[in-house]
């Protein structure tokens, strides 16, 4: 359930809070080296009583925040989970590699991936993806020794910018049609932002600060017993072919693919969507949904050659590693929900909106505001649209392409400044093996170059528009 109740205090409180939340958040993880989980959960409850949020609805909001989030990221983490261990005992993951620097090289190993990422980021959401592709960037970074964040931050770029920018992903979908902007050229402009957007703000920037924060690969994995039954069998089981490591892969987006594009022809009427035919399809094509396929064919793929009881402990062994980062995320979901509950978010966005800023450059800092106050990229493109929306309706004269590139700037500002409050910072975060700090340092720096180079990508397109 959502809340209905009217904020207590003024925007300057409601500011004033959200900043001591943010800050004591960080003192807790950073400096008294308190579990972030915990950390996460306390402060969420200190801030809906600060705000006054009533007594009755305050834990109904935490754990709608939580249990949302979970409902997002929980089964996709868990399937992925499964699938990148398989992947990754099986020596499809090293099989993958290999053919990717025999391609690009051993230089380019970093570009390869990030590229890979921006192909596989058009259809399926970062959450999933991240978590599909990280063995592979595991495996590439043993191969080629390094700092980790050489490989993993152009691989997490790649996925943030067509997550924010490119349609079909919920949030410029929604900036589109709350703001009336043209869906396939925003697509079309989004994509032509988000590459050099993430060539300079991410692979540029792996370039230069993984030579100086070196982080090992982490072990993701099972306990000893699988460990030991994996490496018993695992001169006995046969490396996948390519072509198969690379059609399972595909299998869950081809398979998100086909409800997108279902669901796009539906929109213009290419087809009706309430079709029996229709209907079926698009269920298969649900991200929980692909990943299960995609589990379930890895099972079948990927053990071949071992006897069910390994499988299952492999499998099994997947689920450990990722319990606390599943935790940490829904807690960061549990906080985005009530500083959003509080009125903090809202009363942040009205107070930008009415400091006449430029429409563009007001639509980059309101969702600026918004992601720094609540944490979710999704969220801050769907209600700076909303706010804006408005004030684009009485605005005569604005072009398709204008529209277009105002719907890209709160993409821009929904990416910017990821910290505690955003369920991507946790997940990255701790996939990598990464403290609070040195997760700020990266990602969140990382994020805003790709956000604030794409916001300067737009203003320079607008000049023309």
């Amino acid at each position: 359930m959502e809340t209905t109740t009217e904020p207590v205090y003024g925007v300057i409180p409601l500011l004033a809070i959200a900043v001591a939340a943010v800050a004591l958040l960080l003192l807790l993880i950073v400096r008294f080296k308190l579990h972030a989980f915990i950390s996460l959960v306390l402060v969420s409850l200190l801030v809906g009583l600060a705000t006054r949020i009533p007594f009755d609805e305050l834990v109904d909001t935490l754990l709608t925040g939580f249990g949302d989030t979970l409902a997002n990221v929980g089964l996709l983490v868990g399937l992925g989970a499964m699938i990148g261990r398989l992947l990754e005992i099986s020596g499809g993951a090293r099989v993958l590699a290999d053919t990717l620097i025999n391609r690009f090289g051993p230089r380019r190993a970093p570009l390869a991936l990030g590229l890979a990422a921006i192909l596989f980021g058009f259809p399926i959401f970062f959450d999933a993806a991240f978590v599909v592709l990280l063995p592979i960037v595991f495996s590439v970074a043993r191969r080629f020794g390094g700092s980790l964040l050489l490989y993993a931050l152009p691989t997490a770029g790649g996925f943030l910018a067509m997550h924010a920018l490119v349609p079909p992903h919920p949030g410029p979908v929604a900036a589109s049609e709350l703001l009336g902007a043209d869906v396939g050229l925003v697509l079309l402009l989004g994509v032509l932002v988000a590459v050099p957007s993430w060539y300079v703000g991410s692979y540029v920037f792996s370039k230069f600060i993984g030579p100086r924060i070196n982080v090992p690969v982490p072990v993701l994995g099972a306990s000893s017993e699988v460990d030991q039954d994996t490496a018993g069998s695992e001169e006995t089981a046969p490396l996948p072919r390519f072509g198969t490591v690379l059609a399972v892969l595909l299998l869950p987006l081809a398979m998100i693919f086909l409800h997108t594009g279902l669901e796009t022809l539906g929109t213009v009427g290419a087809v009706d969507s309430d079709a029996t035919w229709v209907r079926p399809l698009l269920l298969l094509g649900e991200t929980p949904i692909a990943l299960l396929a995609t589990a379930i064919v890895s099972v079948v793929v990927f053990g071949r050659g071992r006897s069910r009881t390994n499988v299952e402990q492999i499998v099994n062994g997947a689920l450990g590693p990722v319990c606390a980062i599943i935790l940490i995320t829904g807690a960061g979901g549990m906080f985005g929900s009530v500083l959003q509950a509080s009125g903090i978010g809202d009363a942040l966005a009205e107070t930008l909106n009415a400091a006449g800023f430029p429409l563009i450059v007001a639509a980059f800092v309101i969702a600026t505001g918004l992601r720094v106050a609540q944490g979710s990229a999704t969220v801050a493109l769907t209600t700076t649209g909303g706010l804006l929306a408005p004030t684009v309706a009485a605005v005569d004269g604005l072009s398709s392409l204008y529209l277009a590139l105002l719907v890209l700037a709160i993409a821009c500002g929904s990416m910017v400044l990821s910290h505690v409050n955003d369920s991507g910072f946790w997940l990255v975060g701790r996939f990598l093996g990464l403290d609070v700090s040195t997760t700020l340092k990266t990602w969140t720096v990382m994020a805003t170059l790709v956000g604030g180079t794409g916001f300067l990508l737009v203003l320079l397109i607008s000049a023309f528009a």
